[in-house]
């Protein structure tokens, strides 16, 4: 098991767009392997493509050290020029846009390195086609599968870090860093299980300072959010699965909405990595002890910290 010691920052406030929205620096790492941003990390392939032994693997810049790009990546973008939090959250890209194949974190694999899904022996890829956006998640993020969100339509978190579709122009590679503004959040509901979705653009596309709110996005970009829709709905049809449903009456939530989504899926990612959701589960069922224990068998940290200095990031 990868050990790390985790310390608290100080709380800093986050400005998206002209409103301020306070949130605090994720956990860092006082051994210094915590990454505020991709500046300092190297990807390297491992395997042949187009195999399931195929692993795209983050390392440091000297490649002695090896970067979990789900737990060593902070949730905030910080600058690497000035060592400062930005106004903007670390995105992880595994499926560019206009690409198939189905790249993921490997979350139950000590390392977490990125991998292409298969399922029973058989590399996935979109059926649907090309993706047009590029989709990935939030490091240090994790939808709970013990928690029901009151607006999932009764469903619980899907094990995974948070999804993101990023919308801007850039295509980014998989296992790429970027920092996003975040924009709004969808609720998708798949196979039973919430699957949230984060509306994000990279804060250097071109259209970056015109969007703030999920409103803008409708407003000068007319018709993205629909057909984000509209993939997730169907991707799964050429497959012969049924089409997804949506929380919420299918509505993309606002920016402030979806930082509260992604606080609670950060301080659900912190009970995992110290342990403490694996010893809370005795009232789960055995399909959720047996998700959650096989997550924290690769991804247990072990913490050598005070209490008084275990505080999670404060949005």
């Amino acid at each position: 098991v990868r050990q790390c010691h985790y310390q608290s920052q100080t709380n800093s406030k986050m400005v998206f767009g002209e409103t301020q929205v306070p949130l605090g620096q994720p956990l860092s790492s006082a051994s210094g392997v915590s990454h505020g941003s991709g500046t300092n990390l190297n990807l390297s392939s491992h395997g042949d493509e187009n195999t399931t032994e195929y692993r795209i693997k983050a390392a440091d810049k000297s490649g002695k050290k090896t970067i979990s790009l789900w737990h060593d990546v902070t949730l905030v973008h910080v600058d690497p020029a000035t060592d400062r939090p930005t106004p903007y959250l670390n995105f992880v890209c595994e499926i560019p846009k206009f690409s198939r194949k189905k790249y993921e974190i490997a979350t139950d694999e000590v390392g977490n390195f990125i991998k292409q899904d298969e399922k029973k022996g058989v590399l996935r890829e979109f059926k649907k086609g090309d993706i047009f956006f590029n989709y990935g998640c939030l490091p240090r993020t994790w939808e709970d599968p013990t928690f029901v969100h009151p607006d999932a339509e009764g469903c619980r978190g899907d094990n995974d870090p948070v999804d993101v579709c990023e919308i801007g122009s850039r295509i980014i590679g998989t296992g790429e860093i970027r920092p996003t503004k975040v924009l709004g959040i969808l609720c998708m509901i798949d196979e039973g299980e919430a699957d949230w979705k984060v509306v994000t653009i990279d804060a250097e596309d071109k259209w970056a300072p015109f969007l703030n709110d999920i409103d803008d996005v409708e407003k000068l970009l007319p018709g993205t959010l629909s057909a984000i829709r509209e993939w997730f709905r169907t991707y799964k049809i050429p497959d012969g699965k049924p089409p997804n449903v949506f929380g919420l009456d299918e509505k993309f939530m606002d920016k402030h909405y979806a930082l509260e989504i992604i606080k609670e899926c950060n301080h659900a990612w912190k009970d995992l990595i110290t342990g403490e959701k694996e010893r809370s589960l005795e009232n789960c069922d055995a399909e959720v002890k047996g998700l959650v224990r096989k997550l924290s068998k690769s991804n247990l940290v072990d913490l050598a910290i005070n209490d008084d200095e275990d505080e999670a990031p404060n949005f």
